[in-house]
């Protein structure tokens, strides 16, 4: 028996959308099911033509060109004002970052985000104030269903509230990261991390717990022409 498409997880989708109001969902998957139960129709984001076509420059324009100009202003605002990404005051992303469908993409204040990031937004991301992702760090918006012959998008939204520091080469797949939680440098993160945990390892485990009385740090680094 072929299974039905995959649907979010309204539960899911709530939590995180409590967490972080500004989480920006994409609209849902669209599909047309053949008479013998297969897929014969997908839109993973059932948008207007005119939205769509905004949100595919944005992400070649900014992926192509716009990432590797040494101009912090220049590459922040072309992803505000065309790309409609909201992004705090403050907030910093590095050279090479790459985002797909910067539309879904939420980034608080006082953020920091290393060179080379990949930030998959087209199920949604939220990340909060004075975050710490270092570079090379992936942080994906879902998989794809292995049980479908079709194999079909999974799309499961990401939030990283305020005071998360994400380590060098990271790979966050779709999960809740909560408040002041740390993220060792090489680990993959599976699944939901607490408040103040401290995980690392594949797939991340919790080492420890974090003082929070160590959370009153700015995360604002801004180097000229990187």
């Amino acid at each position: 028996m072929i299974p039905e498409p995959f649907r979010a997880d309204p539960e899911d989708r709530a939590r995180k959308l409590a967490a972080a109001p500004g989480l920006r969902l994409p609209p849902d998957p669209k599909w047309e099911l053949g008479p013998d139960g297969r897929v014969v129709g997908y839109k993973m984001q059932g948008m207007t033509f005119g939205r769509k076509v905004r949100n595919r420059l944005s992400t070649i324009l900014y992926n192509m060109i716009v990432t590797y100009i040494p101009s912090h202003f220049v590459r922040q605002n072309f992803l505000r004002w065309f790309a409609g990404t909201t992004i705090g005051e403050k907030s910093t992303l590095m050279r090479g970052v790459t985002v797909f469908d910067p539309e879904f993409l939420n980034i608080g204040s006082y953020t920091t985000i290393g060179f080379r990031c990949f930030l998959d937004s087209r199920a949604g991301i939220s990340i909060g104030d004075n975050v710490n992702i270092a570079s090379d760090t992936h942080i994906l918006g879902g998989g794809h269903d292995i049980n479908h012959p079709d194999f079909l998008p999974m799309p499961i939204p990401t939030v990283i509230e305020d005071y998360v520091w994400i380590a060098s080469r990271a790979m966050i797949l779709p999960s809740h990261i909560k408040r002041g939680a740390v993220v060792a440098a090489h680990a993959v993160v599976t699944k939901d991390i607490e408040e103040l945990d401290v995980v690392g390892g594949v797939p991340a485990k919790v080492l420890t717990k974090r003082n929070p009385e160590a959370l009153k740090y700015s995360s604002h680094y801004r180097p000229l022409f990187f």
